[in-house]
């Protein structure tokens, strides 16, 4: 699907806020139909996998089904594969500080212990979920244990959530749900491409909650786009759901985070028709942005905790 920047402007400029809802309104009637669909399936499928490369809003999307399936009052429970990542040893730790760990490969991922969990998750068993620190590097254990109810549903939102070296269960006891940006903008000649706009959506991210600057995200964006292109695209076939997380106001509500910056990152050329598309847009003020809304994932002062 493409969308032209005249369009998002037009609608920003003659109501921005009925545009906004209107915009919220059609991601969210997709979401409730899977949600619907699920439920209908809950007993032969408890376990839903959603999967997405980076910046696709899988986080978001995994929240807001959960919260349409609590709402029809079928308890669910989110819960993240990163706390599943192999912890690092210190030689490692200092390879990867080099460049030269593959960080985005699915080996990276303890695939024996999850599948395990999966497994008693399918059959109700009680469980210790670890906890994966970053700062360390290594996975700790809280005593935080988990026990899936009967009709109960659970939500394991990753990467690597539909890769078949990661995944051993059967999909006869798997819904597998695959989010992304689908959506290209055209401006003139220019067709920007829905990686362009996850890019952006890190950089504000990285800022914002992990401390990086324009420039390390940028500096990050090739291994991690070739990381997606090994281990996670190949698999998107797989699955039962395809969810475009574009949101058509988006890129003008990032206009006054990343603009100014980014013009000035010259040497750059990825990010030249990025200036160029921003320069077009319209911008919006964030405040206008409600707080359900999957973009503030990125920006930040949004209505789910991470």
């Amino acid at each position: 699907m493409n969308i032209e920047v005249t369009r998002i402007n037009e609608g920003l400029s003659l109501d921005p806020a009925a545009y906004i809802d209107a915009v919220n309104e059609d991601y969210i009637y997709r979401i409730k139909k899977i949600a619907e669909n699920i439920a209908k399936n809950r007993d032969e499928k408890p376990v839903i996998l959603l999967s997405g490369p980076s910046g696709s809003g899988k986080t978001t999307t995994a929240l807001i089904l959960e919260k349409f399936l609590d709402d029809m009052g079928h308890e669910t429970h989110t819960l993240s594969m990163d706390n599943y990542f192999c912890p690092l040893t210190e030689e490692e730790k200092a390879l990867a500080a080099l460049g030269k760990v593959d960080l985005e490969s699915p080996k990276r991922v303890d695939a024996d212990l999850l599948n395990e969990h999966i497994l008693a998750i399918n059959l109700c068993e009680e469980f210790e979920i670890p906890q994966y620190d970053f700062k360390t590097s290594t996975r700790k254990y809280t005593g935080r244990k988990f026990q899936r109810k009967k009709g109960e549903l659970v939500i394991f939102e990753g990467i690597h959530a539909l890769n078949p070296d990661v995944i051993f269960v059967p999909d006869s006891r798997l819904c597998k749900i695959y989010v992304s940006v689908r959506t290209r903008i055209t401006c003139g000649d220019i067709i920007l491409h829905p990686s362009r706009i996850r890019l952006m959506r890190r950089m504000i991210r990285d800022k914002n909650f992990r401390q990086r600057s324009f420039r390390e995200t940028m500096n990050m964006f090739h291994s991690v786009e070739a990381g997606e292109n090994k281990y996670i695209m190949p698999y998107k076939h797989r699955s039962d759901y395809d969810v475009d997380t574009f949101i058509a106001y988006e890129l003008s509500a990032y206009r006054s985070h990343l603009l100014r910056q980014l013009s000035e990152m010259t040497d750059v050329p990825e990010l030249e028709d990025v200036v160029k598309v921003l320069e077009a847009l319209e911008p919006l003020d964030n405040s206008l942005v409600p707080p359900e809304s999957l973009i503030c994932e990125f920006i930040g002062n949004g209505a789910f905790k991470y």
